[in-house]
């Protein structure tokens, strides 16, 4: 199962940071974000990934095309032009990166990548948030309700849009960055069948907007209820938290 992230947007609540990289790359402690994001799904045994690149992309692509060499012990023979790898730290990812366009929104991003998805059911996070959530009961979830797609959902506190859930743990309304009090919102980590690319229209298709609402009036939308750690990175206050977490070996959500 393919696990596609979200990581071409260009982060403005974050520009004292993203004015130099791509939000997914900003460290936590001494990782991006997006690394921490891929070593979660590894975790549970999901390592192939599809990352949705827009604003300053090739830095993305360079810290994967040079990750073997900075992540291993190497001498550099400079007489014989020869270079040498002592320890290396390998990892069991496949990683795909795709340009999705700078200005495209998020349902645009996804339906870029419809050729490279060729299983029936995919993952789709954000590229600026973490949880400690396990991604394979996350599965069963939404195998389990056949439904068309599952999103995970979280209550951070009142500055995200919110959904409506019955007793059913369906959501019969999605309604994205409006004001409300802190209850359930979209917090990532879903689930989804390929047929949700049946609702995604154009590079101007915002998911969180006509595509979840409609799958919410058709009943095709469930939430998968997490009440552990979930944290996305959406401001400087928020990257210095996660940064103190991690310096506190508190971070909740580095489970390897």
């Amino acid at each position: 199962m393919k696990v596609v992230i979200l990581a071409g947007g260009f982060g403005t609540r974050i520009s004292e940071e993203s004015q130099k990289l791509p939000k997914p790359m900003i460290e936590i402690g001494d990782k991006p974000i997006l690394w921490h994001i891929i070593k979660e799904y590894s975790h549970y045994g999901f390592n192939e990934f599809i990352i949705c690149l827009g604003y300053k992309q090739q830095i993305i692509k360079e810290y994967f095309s040079n990750y073997y060499l900075n992540n291993s012990d190497i001498t550099f023979d400079m007489k014989n032009n020869d270079i040498i790898v002592h320890k290396t730290c390998s990892e069991p990812w496949k990683i795909t990166l795709v340009d999705t366009g700078l200005y495209t929104m998020t349902g645009g991003r996804i339906k870029r990548i419809k050729e490279y998805i060729k299983d029936d059911t995919f993952l789709l996070t954000y590229g600026d948030g973490v949880c400690d959530i396990n991604i394979k009961d996350l599965v069963k979830f939404h195998k389990s309700h056949k439904k068309l797609a599952t999103v995970t959902a979280v209550q951070p506190g009142g500055k995200f849009g919110a959904l409506s859930i019955d007793d059913s743990d369906k959501i019969t309304s999605f309604v994205e960055k409006s004001k409300e009090d802190g209850g359930w919102i979209n917090g990532g980590y879903m689930v989804l069948s390929t047929k949700v690319f049946d609702y995604l229209k154009d590079d101007s298709t915002v998911f969180e907007k006509e595509p979840l609402e409609k799958l919410a009036k058709e009943g095709q939308l469930v939430a998968y209820k997490y009440d552990g750690f979930w944290q996305c990175m959406d401001t400087l206050k928020d990257k210095n938290y996660l940064d103190k977490l991690l310096e506190n070996n508190e971070a909740p959500w580095i489970k390897w």
